[in-house]
């Protein structure tokens, strides 16, 4: 089962982000990837797409795949940042790389209803 990153809907939403915030949009995502403390290759998929519609340069995109390597530090994980007109397509990005490898697990479920709560 491979989790499609969201439509065309969220691609104009995608859109309507600058550069580090599509940084910071990253930085939820491989976080929610390591959730279960293993990034599998399902997960790097999806986050590989999501990074493709970002059209980041080189530079970011090795940024991306070293915090799937080892996860971004918890300090820059902090969702008071996330602007509330961004919220939905955090959200959606998130539910994405959880959903991506076909199993949720309680870990990433549980850490997704944390972040649900802290946004409102």
């Amino acid at each position: 089962m491979r989790a499609e990153v969201p439509g065309r809907h969220y691609a104009r939403m995608l859109e309507g982000l600058d550069r580090p915030q599509r940084l910071k949009l990253m930085q939820f995502v491989c976080s929610f990837a390591w959730a279960d403390l293993e990034v599998r290759d399902a997960e790097r998929s999806f986050v590989a797409r999501l990074a493709d519609r970002l059209e980041f340069d080189l530079e970011d995109q090795l940024r991306v795949r070293g915090w799937l390597d080892h996860p971004p530090a918890p300090e820059s994980i902090d969702p008071t940042t996330i602007p509330d007109s961004h919220r939905k397509i955090f959200l959606e990005a998130i539910e994405g790389v959880i959903a991506a490898d076909g199993e949720i697990a309680e870990e990433e479920s549980e850490t997704l209803a944390v972040l649900r709560e802290l946004l409102g």
